[in-house]
């Protein structure tokens, strides 16, 4: 399953890198692919906790808007 999430307060390459280290490494993720300029993060996953990947972005002061 694929998710775009947008969020407010990414603001460059390496919270970029942060976030996708961050929902990588929730279980059940497959691929997570961040973009600052479109303020959205691609998630694919299978059995992932959608609250558990909103909580990783969270976790690094990024705002989850959906």
């Amino acid at each position: 399953m694929q998710k775009k999430i947008y969020v407010v307060g990414m603001l460059d390459a390496e919270t970029c890198a942060k976030v996708e280290n961050a929902v990588k490494a929730v279980a059940g993720v497959n691929n997570c692919v961040a973009n600052f300029d479109k303020a959205q993060v691609l998630v694919d996953f299978e059995g992932a906790d959608e609250a558990a990947i909103n909580s990783a972005i969270s976790s690094l002061g990024i705002e989850v808007l959906n």
